[in-house]
């Protein structure tokens, strides 16, 4: 007998009345008085569903059927119910991840008219999405679909919230796995779901799909894929009760290559392997290498971020040892300006603002994040000590961050992001729609900072001068938001999580600062989160884009354009005590570093797979420090010691025109910051029409006025320009051009300086190469 019949029969038995009655009977299993009631209910009851239905149908279980229709049709996504207050009044969890709050809004709210148990085609839930009412999301079902037909069936049995003894989902699984089409073609997933009884069933018909890269390969609600005109690798994900399974679909360039062309590629290390192995899946080939003067300014760029001195730019080009691009990697490792040009880096990621705690604190949290690469610190041991910081603002850096960050939540967002390149904030609401993480997991791991102890006057923006000491407490606890529970510390994956627990079967951590274990978790070499994501930092920043994109969000529903690459880049980095320095030297000595820009025919479109370099705008910080050398003028900048670098500033409060029109941070977003990158017609005026940079040429101590000064030869000059804007000589038509200024200005000063002014305000000395 069906649920719906039971919970007919129940109504059914409410009351005796006194017309009828006839002795106790049992039916299915239910003692009941048999009367005139009951004799009405069984004919209603069988008008409903039928005869045959009230004792043979199967029952629906709302979590693991309903549920993923609400999903598969986007009844539950944050465009529709699924949004922070739902829409029109009816309210769903985003993409279901809340049974009993759906549940509830279904059946027990709407007075009735969402889920009508008395005459169940009439249910809103079945008339709004076929049309028969008006429906702001439009027609979404049919009436004639096997979906309608399990809503109404779960309705006419009573629409009850689970089935007892119904297996839960293990996983899912998608087949095929990959498939290298041709653009065009189309190829169906069938997606299978794994229950908890060793049963299988095929679910594809409610489950949801997405593509990462739709103009690669797009996918229908139906799961049908179809290759599209752009070269490259995307992955489709299929989405089912919160468990995820990723297809991934290989569309390489048209045309055969020869597979000797692939093996004959030069091979400096590992990573040349990986891209080739790429290449030759995609029918790719990388363009050749780069010249010397090429990689001389885009290597001195990447590692001590300023051009080349002409000095340097000089003795580099006429090198002819076959290993000076190993000696110059290893200089400028060496360098002194090494640690300031990543420091700078890493204070995007970590710098507060200095009216919400404090000019001293940020000034000391600057100076230990140069501190740590002036020492070229090993990045496992700068993240314990990060993470584990304790005593004064005054006197301690990194213990700023928890000044900055107050609550568990807010502490857990950022290092989960920069760390582990997990993004939760999602999960603190809601179960992440892209991820297996839920709430609860959420606030396990904030639960490590539960115990933070703060004494001091606390946070008084816009000022927020004084000294503050950070301790481990012994109180302190993070509950739940639904249920209330105080959750223990958890890390989110791994065999960590289940390693230790109470009489309660509750995780604890058995330390006095819960923080340390966290940060042994972090940093353990087998977490290849950790390593991969700082990997893949340091790749985006010297390869243009990471092979995951964006750089901190690592999961299986966005992964890298060359899984293999990063893991290997992730190993490797944690094999080598987490050495920041061995990380860039590894990836700059790789032939694929030292590719030129310019594209070839099997290339040509390719963006994301590196067969050649892809050009950047310089940091604002590298185009202002490289303006003041190549000028001979410095910078002032306000609360700075006099002839300070562009790079070495502890905070973006300090005003620079320059600096925030080429995409330094806002100074008010919280840390980690994001840069603008792309090219904006503000930067273009900014760069011909500044004032300061007008001044800057044309200073009587500038650089161009000391060349027109000197014995130099107008080829020598140019010579000289090229040299110190381009890293390069010049063409003979561009030493021709160049020599022809002088014979047309007025003066040799205006000549220099004219031609500075136009190759500072062209796209080779804007961007690197």
């Amino acid at each position: 007998m069906t649920a719906r019949a039971d919970q007919l029969m129940m109504f059914a038995n409410c009351e005796r009345c006194d017309m009828l009655s006839y002795p106790s009977v049992s039916f299915v299993g239910r003692p009941i008085v048999r009367c005139c009631r009951w004799l009405l209910s069984l004919f209603v009851l069988m008008q409903l569903v039928g005869p045959g239905e009230l004792f043979a149908a199967e029952p629906v279980d709302f979590a693991t059927e309903i549920q993923p229709l609400l999903t598969r049709y986007g009844c539950n996504a944050g465009a529709c119910h699924g949004k922070q207050r739902g829409q029109n009044g009816f309210q769903l969890s985003l993409l279901g991840f809340d049974d009993d709050f759906d549940h509830k809004s279904l059946v027990a709210e709407g007075r009735g008219r969402r889920v009508s148990l008395s005459r169940p085609e009439s249910s809103l839930l079945l008339t709004k999405p076929t049309g028969v009412l008006p429906h702001g999301g439009g027609v979404r079902l049919r009436a004639d679909a096997p979906e309608y037909r399990l809503l109404l069936r779960w309705i006419q049995q009573g629409a009850t919230r689970g089935v007892a003894g119904r297996p839960s989902l293990l996983r899912i699984s998608v087949a095929p796995t990959a498939r290298r089409f041709a653009q065009g073609e189309t190829q169906p997933l069938i997606v299978t779901a794994h229950w908890s009884d060793n049963s299988t069933s095929d679910v594809t018909p409610i489950t949801t799909f997405q593509s990462s890269e739709s103009a690669i390969a797009q996918v229908n609600e139906g799961g049908l894929v179809t290759a599209g005109p752009v070269i490259g690798e995307a992955a489709v994900m299929a989405r089912f009760l919160g468990q995820f399974a990723i297809f991934t679909a290989s569309v390489p360039f048209p045309g055969e290559v020869d597979p000797a062309l692939y093996a004959k590629l030069p091979r400096v290390n590992f990573i040349d392997d990986f891209l080739w192995a790429g290449h030759q899946r995609l029918g790719l080939l990388p363009s050749a290498p780069a010249n010397d003067a090429t990689f001389l300014r885009r290597a001195t760029i990447d590692i001590i971020g300023r051009l080349p001195t002409v000095a340097e730019a000089e003795a580099f080009l006429k090198d002819t040892s076959p290993h000076r691009r190993e000696t110059l990697v290893e200089q400028l490792l060496a360098h002194p300006e090494y640690a300031e040009h990543w420091a700078n880096k890493w204070a995007d990621l970590l710098r507060p603002n200095p009216y919400h705690v404090g000019i001293k604190a940020t000034l000391n949290y600057d100076a230990w994040i140069r501190d740590a690469f002036r020492r070229n610190q090993p990045y496992d041991e700068f993240v314990r000590e990060l993470l584990t910081a304790e005593g004064s603002t005054f006197k301690n850096g990194n213990v700023t961050l928890f000044r900055d960050r107050r609550a568990p939540e807010e502490i857990t967002t950022l290092v989960s992001q920069l760390f582990l390149g997990v993004r939760l904030e999602c999960a603190k609401c809601h179960h992440h729609p892209f991820e297996v993480y839920g709430q609860e997991d959420f606030y396990s791991f904030a639960a490590y900072f539960a115990k933070l102890g703060r004494k001091g006057t606390g946070i008084s923006a816009p000022i927020s001068g004084s000294e503050e000491f950070v301790y481990a407490s012994e109180k302190g606890e993070v509950k739940h938001p639904l249920t209330g529970a105080v959750l223990s510390p958890r890390p989110l994956f791994g065999p960590e999580r289940d390693a230790i627990k109470n009489a309660s079967g509750e995780a604890v951590v058995a330390v006095r600062d819960p923080r340390t274990e966290l940060a042994r978790w972090i940093t353990a070499p087998e977490n290849t989160f950790f390593a991969q994501t700082m990997a893949n930092r340091v790749w985006a920043d010297l390869m243009g884009i990471g092979l995951v994109e964006p750089v901190d969000d690592l999961r299986s529903t966005n992964p890298p354009v060359n899984g293999p690459l990063l893991e290997a880049l992730g190993r490797d980095f944690a094999e080598h005590d987490f050495d920041i320095k061995h990380l860039i030297r590894r990836i700059v000595l790789s032939h694929a570093y030292g590719l030129s820009s310019i594209p070839n025919e099997r290339n040509v479109v390719d963006t994301r797979h590196y067969s050649r370099h892809y050009r950047q705008r310089l940091r604002a910080e590298v185009l202002l420090d490289s303006l003041c050398e190549i000028t001979g003028q410095p910078e002032t900048f306000s609360a700075m010691p006099e002839g300070s670098l562009a790079r070495e500033l502890w905070t973006h409060r300090i005003s620079s025109l320059f600096l925030d029109a080429y995409g330094r941070p806002d100074p008010n977003q919280d840390p980690p910051c994001e840069r603008t990158t792309e090219p904006t017609v503000v930067q273009t005026l900014h760069l011909m029409n500044s004032d300061n940079l007008f001044r800057k040429v044309t200073s009587d101590s500038g650089r161009a006025a000391e060349l027109a000064k000197s014995e130099r030869s107008p080829t020598e000059i140019v010579t000289y320009l090229y040299l110190s804007i381009y890293s390069r000589v010049p063409t003979e038509e561009e030493l021709r051009i160049g020599v022809g200024l002088y014979d047309n200005e007025g003066s040799r000063r205006q000549a220099t300086e004219d031609l500075m002014w136009a190759m500072i305000n062209t796209p080779e000395f804007v961007f690197k190469d």
